[in-house]
């Protein structure tokens, strides 16, 4: 990638604290968080910093909300506890509510910067010297960058760190211009970029499995694996979002900011150790090696009925699902395809990695044994809540004779003593971010890679195609992973824990 300007990657330094929960305290915070009355902060963010607040995971935390509602304090009270005990999937009890909503506070945008610093400064004086500020934009990205302004005016730029919401850019271009922007005001190491998708247990039991297991790091390269499928189809549509997805599409709102970064953890090279900066340069890696997306290699659809949705254009060319094949120019990788998917108003709403290995000869066995009749074998992630994997293999069926039948072993995360600690991928990503831990998150340098491989299908993108609200996408995707057949719809389900 031509290097336009100084590269300043989100880095810890030398000797930074491993990978993991560690001992180590952290200071208390004041999070100001931006959007603070939108869809995001009520379904996630507001109930995930309940429950980090009643753990003993968190410091000791102030929580200053900022929004375009003209509310007090009492009013942005009142609004979190309605999201708390509506979507948050850990209730508080009523003692942990009180303690929590007793230090939030609200300041409307249009009361200016002033108004926000001395918010600020009422929540700092609370708590013990030497905190920390983290400021949660969780804003439409053209109000990101007046939002960074307002810090900047408000002095609330030291002690702090930023986490922005996706995505970052729309192409190379605007890429690098934000980036550009941003760094006028917060240093690279300041600057968090959010995937939510990284915070799920699910996508770290990825590097688990591959790196702790002399199983399966032996053959997760070329010569053992036939192809991978990373494939998160959605039911829901767009509600009220329609006008902000017309300008974005599925592409740019999935594909870069979800899709390749999960790829980039199926995908890298043992990090030198399970800590920020090697991990960081290892997905970096993966995201210089992707060959451009090409034209050839994308199918685009749109849901029948989208163009119909307020704020759409009647001609509409903007992709509600995208699936395309990619692949990666390295040692480890050539000539293994990846194929993504992703829709809204899908037959069902997954979201699974598919490692499919290379059949193994049939020679010895009858041409009725049954082997190879359901396809390969796969190690299957389930990114769900509940994270699941599950490897499939050809077994014996019972009886004379040898026939065979595709068999499975399962895990489940709820099956574990310790399924109880499980964190909601937001409050993981929130917590980490206290930290100073960029291990999760993504840095200038990947996502700028990730644009610039993804201008030929920008400039040249191929039409979109109808399908039906319910389907599995347009037929076209069918051609494009031929010999191969999409995992998604399952044919067995996964098996659920039997309660006692």
């Amino acid at each position: 990638m031509p290097d336009h300007r100084p590269q300043t990657i989100a880095y810890p330094a030398t000797g930074a604290r491993p990978y993991g929960p560690g001992s180590e305290l952290i200071a208390p915070h004041v999070v100001v968080l931006f959007g603070a009355t939108g869809d995001l902060a009520r379904r996630k963010l507001l109930p995930g910093l309940t429950h980090l607040a009643a753990s003993a995971l968190a410091p000791s935390i102030r929580v200053v909300g900022s929004s375009l509602e003209d509310l007090d304090d009492e009013a942005f009270r009142a609004f979190a506890r309605e999201a708390v005990f509506g979507f948050g999937i850990h209730k508080p009890t009523a003692e942990q509510w009180d303690a929590f909503a007793a230090n939030l506070r609200y300041v409307p945008v249009t009361a200016g910067p002033e108004a926000l610093a001395e918010a600020v400064a009422a929540a700092e004086s609370e708590l013990d010297e030497g905190s920390l500020r983290l400021h949660y934009l969780s804003v439409p990205p053209k109000a990101a960058l007046d939002v960074i302004t307002m810090l900047d005016q408000a002095k609330l730029v030291e002690r702090s760190r930023v986490v922005m919401e996706k995505p970052f850019g729309t192409d190379l271009a605007s890429a690098v211009a934000l980036n550009d922007e941003v760094h006028e005001t917060f240093a690279e190491s300041q600057i968090f970029r959010i995937d939510h998708f990284l915070g799920k247990e699910a996508a770290q039991n990825i590097l688990a499995l591959r790196f702790a297991n002399g199983l399966f790091e032996p053959i997760w390269n070329r010569n053992f694996i036939d192809h991978v499928q990373i494939d998160v189809p959605e039911t829901l549509g767009l509600d009220e979002r329609a006008n902000f997805y017309e300008s974005t599409g599925a592409y740019k709102d999935m594909v870069v900011t979800h899709l390749f970064q999960v790829m980039a953890f199926v995908a890298m090279e043992p990090p030198t150790a399970l800590e920020p900066r090697p991990i960081s340069e290892e997905k970096n890696k993966v995201f210089r090696s992707l060959l451009p997306v090409l034209p050839a290699h994308v199918v685009r659809g749109q849901f029948t009925g989208y163009r119909e949705l307020p704020g759409v254009a009647r001609d509409s060319d903007t992709e509600t699902f995208i699936a395309l094949r990619a692949q990666l120019d390295n040692w480890r990788w050539a000539g293994v395809p990846f194929y993504l998917r992703t829709g809204k108003k899908m037959a069902q709403g997954q979201r699974i990695i598919s490692i499919a290995f290379k059949e193994a000869p049939r020679t010895m066995f009858p041409a009725n044994s049954g082997v190879g009749a359901s396809g390969p074998d796969h190690l299957t992630f389930d990114l769900a809540d509940e994270s699941k994997v599950s490897l499939s293999y050809y077994g014996k069926r019972p009886g004379p004779g040898m026939k065979l039948d595709k068999l499975s072993m399962q895990f489940s995360s709820q099956e574990g003593e310790h399924s109880g600690d499980t964190l909601e991928a937001y409050e993981r990503l929130i917590l980490d971010a206290m930290r100073g831990d960029h291990t999760l998150f993504t840095t200038a340098d990947g996502i700028e890679s990730l644009w610039e491989r993804s201008q030929p299908m920008l400039d040249d993108p191929p039409p979109v195609r109808p399908y039906g609200e319910g389907s599995w996408g347009p037929n076209a995707i069918h051609q494009l992973i031929t010999p191969h057949a999409w995992r998604l719809p399952f044919e067995r389900v996964w098996r659920e824990k039997l309660k006692a």
